[in-house]
């Protein structure tokens, strides 16, 4: 079960909230909760929310919030409530993928698997976002199938393109913008999973093409 709401200094106006002592479907619901609140209703002076798997980090702006602020009293309280209160699943956000990546016969191999029966895994299942995290749009998709769980590079890549769809661990993603990566790159999409150009003022979100909370299903696509 989710924890209590909790409080932590994190720096110069920024707090941690945590949420969970550990992982898990409460945990991630809380998480969801939160995140959902903050969005709907975002408290004064929030410059930036990171959500993370048993916490949130909340950033204010300079001189802003203190230990004894009632503002940040009230908005624990607020949160406090959202607890629970999730509607309908996400919308499902299919993306296409050519599995033509390095690292697919890698996968295959680890797995005891054909490339193409890797494939044909990976893209069966609908995958739940999450979260956003390592870089800008970076979506941790949770539900790979557990044969398909690989470990990551010894030695990450100094470059990974954006658009590259990977496996590290328990966990596939995709790369939205230009980086270094150690995940195994097993395909790749033309989808633009963040461009700062969709943003309008007070939608900052909408710079990320998938949210928390959100699903998506890849769609096998060929070569061009």
């Amino acid at each position: 079960m989710a924890a209590q709401l909790t409080l932590h200094p994190y720096g110069p106006d920024a707090w941690l909230l945590r949420f969970a002592e550990q992982p898990g479907e409460a945990a991630w619901q809380a998480a969801r909760a939160i995140s959902q609140a903050l969005e709907a209703e975002p408290p004064a002076h929030l410059v930036e929310y990171v959500p993370g798997y048993t916490s949130v980090l909340l950033e204010f702006t300079p001189g802003s919030t203190s230990a004894d602020s009632p503002e940040l009293k009230a908005l624990l309280a607020r949160l406090g409530r959202q607890l629970g209160q999730l509607g309908e699943p996400g919308p499902i956000r299919e993306i296409p993928v050519v599995y033509d990546g390095p690292d697919l016969p890698r996968v295959a191999e680890h797995a005891g698997l054909s490339t193409r029966a890797v494939a044909a895994l990976h893209a069966e299942t609908v995958y739940r976002v999450a979260l956003i995290g390592f870089a800008p749009g970076f979506p941790y998709l949770d539900g790979l199938d557990p044969r398909l769980h690989t470990p990551r590079l010894e030695t990450p890549r100094p470059w990974v393109a954006a658009g590259s769809v990977a496996i590290g661990g328990a966990h596939t993603g995709i790369y939205s913008i230009p980086s270094p990566g150690g995940w195994n790159l097993i395909g790749r999409t033309d989808i633009p999973l963040f461009d700062p150009a969709r943003a309008r003022p007070g939608q900052e979100a909408a710079m990320c093409w998938l949210h928390m909370g959100e699903r998506v299903r890849f769609v096998p696509a060929r070569s061009r």
